[in-house]
């Protein structure tokens, strides 16, 4: 057995700090041959002022939870099938007739959509659906995350000014939508499977507060939405798409005051699913697993998307042109001391299991090695000093302890420097982004927005490409082009190209040093009868029982 097949055995903190393997499943579906229909599927979050649930808008929300129930009310050009990975991972045209045909200079992408798609007040859905909803992100004031994305096409810059309501790169014309941008994008057939550019009413207004209730043209639409109380959302009987769906609607309660809470009315069959993070489902005191068994019938945990890791900044004057010692670093890390409480499983590579393009492969042995990271390290230490970015939590502060003082044995001087951000939030990030901040190693925690290869490496590390963040500061030209060539290719290709590009990256240029990915936990009712995971619960397709 490969050391990272999907069915392998997870270390799992339990009761007074023993550990216990389990094994962990790609993904979980129950049967929904015969899936009776009806009913009302209760789903329990915690609201805007406990920064969860944010916004029913698709300009503007950005929450996992957001987008998990915006996924049902949202008719989009590409979206990934209900199935369980990797199928599921593998974009599939939806309000699309096919894939977008491209430009040779990668400037300009058409789709041609399909007909049939209704929203849920009658009316059809066209091209100006999805041009609306992409100007909507770039009306002056809304402040839309999908900027990011969209600020790229021709024209952008007029509507957030106010000079004009539409892009001038966006032109819809019935059933044909062409977006032009400024520089190469390859990726935004992938991009499209984000709830920022679901189809929206031609008439809806932009709203800095965001709109509370609008026509879907998916399986569902949003009919009434109070903050930090709750969503009322219901079927679309005019819905022309294909995706199974089964219950009449969800009833969303935004007053859960802790996860724990959420946790304790599905139990109590008060609610029947909800979403926090897997380490609160496995807090020894639940005892999820003793009580319902693991990936049964409803405790699931199944691998997720989400990649721990340390970022090597490679413009600082240690690691500039430096790949020696990035290799030695990696060889450095014992990758276990970093996994707390099991939630994931170690890793040395860039993509998660079951991204396409992730190849089953050892680059760096997990407990590490100093000899061949001394050997690595000598000759190339120059000022010998080292600044390392660690979050201000004990258990990952003693962590980096470790790595510290493994990093002083190949001859490095590490100064700790801790901060109060979540390595995932937006202010953190931009801190690392900023090109006078004085780190050289720092952790962080990478969600994509969008599961494709391209999110993974590309935008890590390609700041020009359209997307890009770069927080590595990696300016290896030979790299940066085989990341554009392999962006442009497509299927099969494109797989085997990230496999290559992905192996070449981690063992000869180690701008990244990934530490774990982690896992995703679920719990549902006893009311619940179908259940499918990618790895979080997919709404469509959960029917409740007779």
């Amino acid at each position: 057995m490969s050391r990272r097949r999907l069915q392998l055995f997870l270390l799992i903190v339990a009761a007074g700090g023993s550990f216990l393997a389990i094994l962990v499943q790609p993904g979980a579906t129950g049967s929904t041959a015969m899936a009776p229909n009806g009913g009302i599927f209760r789903v329990s979050f915690q609201g805007i002022s406990l920064q969860a649930f944010d916004h029913v808008d698709p300009a503007l929300a950005y929450s996992r939870e957001s987008w998990t129930l915006l996924d049902t009310v949202c008719a989009r050009l590409m979206r990934y099938p209900d199935k369980p990975p990797p199928a599921g991972y593998r974009i599939v045209p939806e309000v699309a007739a096919g894939f977008p045909t491209i430009s040779a200079d990668g400037k300009t992408t058409t789709f041609r959509l399909r007909s049939g798609f209704r929203f849920s007040d009658g009316s059809p859905v066209r091209a100006s659906a999805f041009a609306h909803a992409i100007n909507r992100t770039l009306a002056p004031g809304v402040n839309s995350p999908a900027f990011l994305y969209t600020q790229a096409i021709v024209g952008a810059d007029d509507v957030r000014a106010g000079r004009t309501a539409t892009a001038a790169g966006v032109v819809a014309r019935g059933n044909t939508l062409v977006v032009r941008f400024t520089r190469e994008v390859r990726n935004f057939a992938a991009w499209t499977t984000m709830p920022f550019f679901c189809a929206v009413p031609p008439a809806l207004p932009p709203d800095p507060e965001g709109v509370r209730a609008f026509p879907g043209a998916g399986p569902y639409y949003i009919k009434e939405y109070r903050p930090n109380e709750r969503v009322v959302v219901r079927r679309n009987r005019h819905y022309g798409g294909t995706r199974e769906h089964h219950v009449d609607g969800f009833d969303v309660d935004l007053s859960a005051n802790s996860p724990q809470e959420m946790l304790d009315r599905i139990e109590a069959g008060k609610a029947d699913w909800g979403y926090t993070l897997a380490p609160i489902y496995l807090e020894p005191g639940n005892r999820l697993i003793a009580k319902y068994g693991l990936n049964y019938s409803r405790f699931f945990v199944t691998p997720g998307l989400t990649v721990s890791m340390f970022v090597i900044n490679s413009s600082r004057p240690l690691f500039r042109d430096n790949p020696k010692l990035r290799q030695a670093v990696n060889f450095a890390l014992d990758r276990h001391e970093f996994v707390l409480r099991g939630v994931g499983q170690l890793t040395d590579q860039y993509l998660p299991a079951f991204v396409p393009g992730f190849k089953d492969r050892q680059i760096y042995p997990f407990e590490g090695d100093l000899g061949r990271a001394k050997a690595l390290a000598h000759g190339n230490l120059r000022g010998r000093k080292a600044v390392l970015y660690v979050p201000e939590f004990p258990q990952k502060f003693g962590a980096a302890q470790l790595f510290q003082q493994r990093l002083e044995e190949i001859g490095l001087e590490v100064e700790l420097r801790t901060f109060a951000e979540y390595v995932t939030t937006s202010a953190y990030l931009g801190r690392l982004g900023n090109p006078d901040e004085p780190w050289d190693l720092a952790q962080v925690l990478w969600t994509p927005d969008f599961v494709d290869a391209s999110a993974y490496i590309n935008r890590l590390l390609d700041g020009k490409g359209a997307g890009g963040t770069n927080l590595a500061r990696f300016d290896e030209g030979r790299y940066i082009a085989l990341m554009r060539r392999a962006a442009r290719m497509q299927g099969a290709a494109r797989e085997k190209a990230y496999a290559e590009l992905e192996l070449g990256l981690a063992r000869n240029a180690a701008p990244l040093l990934p530490i774990a990915v982690f896992n995703e936990a679920t719990l549902v009712s006893a009311r619940v009868g179908c259940v499918l995971l990618r790895p979080g619960l997919v709404l469509t397709k959960v029917c409740l029982r007779k």
